[in-house]
């Protein structure tokens, strides 16, 4: 078995949620982390809410001040992918669309130093493929992390045919690192997870278009009757429907299998710009703060 390296610095390009997300529960293990984003207003802001996350915990009495301090000393933004060239860990956190990540894995393999790993923390798309991109596919590794990052423990370790086991070991020990538990998962479209989960969903969303029931009347069946802590249209609009769209897409074109087939509804929300949480609309509206306005 291949020998962990220390990973001291690390770069995150997307500072959405998820990016967000695995920058702040890296910083809290000590690593030194970069954002950068298409936008650099974007990464900017990125850890400003980070800031904002932590203030909210130290007021709750869930974070001491001087860990926030210590978490924020090891957080900055970048400009472009050229401010992560010494990084010794990439991950990618950009919206689910393959030929965006296939041009930033590109990008980031003519820039990073030779023996940076570069993650991707795609749902459902190929690493192998993104390895090819890269110009160094041994290197290359999906680090599929849970939304929200810092309170779900889980991360998918997915290796594309050419990781090395040296790149599967040293992103795995990163990840256990973090404080979460890690699952080696297969590079086929869904890896594990998702799998299992957007079938779920999908299904959730037909059962609205066909009227079975209110989305409160599903999630409520869905939470109660099945033990869920959430129910899958609120879960939905946690994760976006945009990126669950994207994510049933790639199922269904790769797989084949009409189980996997978006539902219309699900598709009309996405070209109404009801995406959820993060615009406030979805199968529930919600307040600025985020909260789920009575329905």
């Amino acid at each position: 078995m291949a020998e962990p390296r220390v990973v001291s610095t690390l770069g995150v390009v997307g500072a959405g949620q998820m990016g967000q997300g695995i920058a702040q529960v890296a910083a809290q293990a000590g690593v030194d982390v970069i954002i950068v984003d298409a936008a650099p207003d974007f990464a900017k802001d990125g850890v400003a809410k980070i800031r904002k996350q932590l203030d909210r915990l130290v007021e709750k009495g869930k974070m001491e001040a001087s860990a926030r301090d210590a978490t924020m000393s090891h957080l900055k933004h970048g400009a472009t992918h050229r401010d992560l060239a010494n990084c010794d860990v990439v991950v990618e956190a950009a919206p689910e669309k393959e030929e965006i990540k296939l041009a930033i894995f590109k990008s980031l393999g003519e820039i990073c130093k030779d023996d940076a790993i570069l993650a991707s923390n795609t749902s459902s798309i190929s690493i192998t493929k993104i390895a090819a991109a890269s110009g160094r596919p041994d290197r290359v590794i999906g680090m599929h992390f849970m939304n929200p990052v810092p309170l779900m423990k889980l991360v998918e370790i997915v290796r594309g045919l050419p990781t090395s086991d040296a790149t599967n070991e040293t992103v795995t020990a990163l990840a256990q690192r973090f404080g979460k538990t890690t699952i080696g998962a297969r590079d086929i479209p869904g890896f594990i997870v998702n799998r299992m989960l957007i079938p779920l969903l999908n299904e959730a969303c037909y059962g609205l278009y066909e009227g079975l029931g209110t989305a409160s009347d599903i999630d409520t069946g869905c939470r109660l009757g099945l033990n869920h802590p959430m129910g899958p249209l609120e879960l939905a609009d946690l994760i976006g429907l945009d990126t669950c769209l994207a994510i049933a897409e790639v199922l269904h074109r790769e797989l084949g299998d009409d189980k996997y087939r978006p539902c219309p509804l699900l598709r009309q929300y996405v070209a109404a710009g009801w995406l959820g949480r993060k615009v406030g609309h979805g199968f529930y509206e919600y307040n600025p703060q985020g909260q789920r306005k009575a329905v």
